[in-house]
Parts: C-alpha cells; sequence; structure tokens
C-alpha cells in the first residue's frame, strides 16, 4: 500500500519509464511497424504480426535492462 501512495509523488515505475522509451524508440525507428508496400520486386516477404510483436517485446526487455542499469556495456 505503501508503493500506491508514493505513486501520486511524482515516483515512477521502471516499467513505466522502459515503455515510454520503448514508444520513443519504435514510433521514431518503426520497429514493429508493418513495411510499406513498394512498387516492383521485393526481396523479401513482410514480416508477420506475431514477428512485430516478438519485436517490440524484445526491444520492451531491452529497453527495462538499460532503465535497470543490468545493460550490456558495448
Amino acid at each position: 500500500m505503501d508503493a500506491l501512495s508514493t505513486a501520486g509523488l511524482g515516483a515512477r515505475r521502471n516499467e513505466d519509464i522502459a515503455l515510454d522509451l520503448l514508444k520513443f524508440l519504435a514510433g521514431t525507428t518503426g520497429v514493429g511497424r508493418p513495411a510499406a508496400g513498394s512498387t516492383g520486386f521485393s526481396g523479401a516477404a513482410a514480416p508477420k504480426p506475431e514477428e512485430h510483436v516478438n519485436q517490440l517485446l524484445e526491444l520492451y526487455s531491452r529497453c527495462l535492462k538499460a532503465v535497470e542499469g543490468k545493460g550490456a556495456a558495448q
């Protein structure tokens, strides 16, 4: 119950911050969006919806690790 009372004071959970980071990155880079159709030959098939979901879940996992400071230093 203590966590709920402090939530209104501006404290944010790591999950919320990671979700905001995911939204920013996905919107900026287009991760998870269907590929736009183009005229002519296309070398790769359009990704399936399941692949989009997997991309977004992987990105969220990476964002959460980065927010928690558990990301691998590269």
